[in-house]
């Protein structure tokens, strides 16, 4: 008997009414029409999100602008970084971009795309994602890819021949230095170039504040230079790495005490490398929260007269409680679970090394708090508070963002103020059923494996 009731219900579900039927094409309708109009928001949120990038409005304490989209709207790691990569990539394929900005192609279709467009191939594969599926887009896409590496590996064992690298010596005696590196070997040159430019081009350690700044290729002839220095060195003069690389800063007591900028180089308390190179005073207070310390004690004709022994800011007790208790960088939005130990309030200004009295920050955000302004102050509940250079308030969690009351009707008159005219079919693929070939439709469309591009469009139906 329940047999039969069951039954009875489930044809009532499986065969609806006209009238229901008719309430059900209606309700797909609008869900075609609002996806619509989202890709056509998302592809509005891309260019915003492309301009801040491009006009670095992360760079307030942030790695990335991935980074700050976590902090800011809540995106997943992966997911801010792909917005970003799809923001950047639209910037230069506006067939695709109109497309989304239209509502004709969905997100996730775009998303596919810009892994294998270029502008050489946009225009066939703007055709792939209007014929066919998600799914069909995605097969075309990983099938393009594979293309793509056999072409690549090709093209990797052609560079390997061509490498090489020239050095010889002019008439006027300057070296010359001409090559060609394999992509993965320059690009480990260019971090390595960018990573000692940046080392020499502290204005306040490296430089003469009255010289002219030195061309960039005058920039990477002495980060070159710093890198043979360096290798040469690390080769010809064994020992316990962790002396011969540290950074030896000679400081007076009251630069260390001085809240002011740095002083001149003429002034009396002063702060040096041992090249003698003046740094910063707030660059010293940075170096000086969490390294070994040697007090020496001169005369008045500046001869040491007492070296006392050597001491860490940070004991390694408090140290391995410090990291069990902040889990890495406290600032906003950070998150790095490693760091250097901060005094909130600098021991050389009376601060002292107690747990209350430390956090913990990544290298550049330490940097940030002491040369770029950021405060960190620690309120009497415990809880950490920074602000900008500005002095507003970086809160841990952005404030929300305001919601109208009717998101959807705000976002459908945002479209229609653009002239985006959306309904139910905008974003209909033109697939009429058959089977994707999708080996025929990469003959078709690649260009390493064919010349015909005329048959675009009837690669996916």
């Amino acid at each position: 008997m329940n047999t039969v009731f069951d039954d009875v219900r489930l044809a009532s579900v499986t065969q609806p009414t006209v009238a229901s039927a008719v309430e059900l094409e209606r309700l797909g309708d609008q869900i075609a029409e609002m996806s619509a109009h989202l890709d056509a928001a998302t592809a509005r949120l891309l260019d915003l999100i492309r301009e801040f990038d491009d006009r670095g409005g992360w760079g307030n304490g942030f790695r990335s602008c991935a980074h700050w989209l976590t902090w800011r709207i809540g995106l997943d790691q992966g997911a801010a970084r792909e917005r970003v990569r799809v923001a950047r990539a639209l910037g230069s394929l506006p067939r695709l971009a109109k497309a989304l900005a239209r509502g004709e192609l969905s997100y996730s279709k775009v998303r596919a795309l810009t892994r294998v467009a270029t502008p050489e191939t946009e225009e066939r594969l703007l055709k792939v994602g209007r014929a066919g599926t998600a799914e069909h887009v995605e097969r075309i896409v990983r099938a393009w890819r594979r293309v793509d590496r056999i072409g690549e590996a090709e093209q990797s064992r052609q560079r390997h021949r061509r490498r090489g690298l020239h050095v010889y010596q002019d008439e006027d005696g300057m070296v010359v230095i001409h090559g060609r590196l394999e992509p993965e070997t320059g690009a480990v040159l260019m971090k390595a170039l960018e990573a000692a430019r940046e080392v020499l081009s502290q204005p306040e350690t490296f430089q003469d504040p009255a010289a002219d700044p030195p061309a960039f290729s005058q920039q990477q002839a002495d980060a070159l230079a710093l890198l043979a220095e360096t290798a040469l060195h690390h080769g010809i003069a064994p020992g316990t790495p962790g002396e011969r690389y540290q950074v030896v800063v000679h400081i007076d007591a009251p630069v260390l005490a001085e809240s002011d900028a740095p002083a001149a180089p003429s002034a009396p308390g002063q702060s040096a490398l041992e090249d003698g190179a003046h740094v910063s005073a707030e660059t010293s207070r940075r170096l000086a929260c969490d390294a070994t310390r040697v007090v020496m004690r001169h005369d008045a004709d500046g001869h040491v007269t007492e070296v006392g022994a050597r001491t860490r800011t940070i004991p390694p007790a408090l140290r391995r409680v410090l990291q069990h208790r902040d889990r890495g960088c406290r600032f906003p939005g950070c998150g790095l679970p490693f760091g250097q130990g901060h005094h909130i309030r600098h021991w050389a200004h009376g601060g002292p090394t107690t747990l209350s009295n430390l956090a913990m920050l990544c290298r550049r955000h330490h940097r940030c708090v002491h040369e770029e302004g950021y405060q960190i102050e620690r309120q009497p509940d415990g809880v950490l508070r920074f602000r900008r250079p500005d002095g507003l308030l970086l809160p841990d969690v952005p404030p929300p963002a305001a919601v109208p009351t009717n998101p959807i009707e705000t976002l459908r008159a945002q479209n229609d103020r653009r002239g985006v005219d959306i309904d139910a079919r905008t974003s209909m693929p033109g697939w009429l059923g058959g089977r994707l070939d999708v080996g025929w439709a990469i003959d078709v469309l690649h260009p390493l494996a064919t010349g015909e591009i005329d048959r675009t469009s009837e690669a996916v139906v």
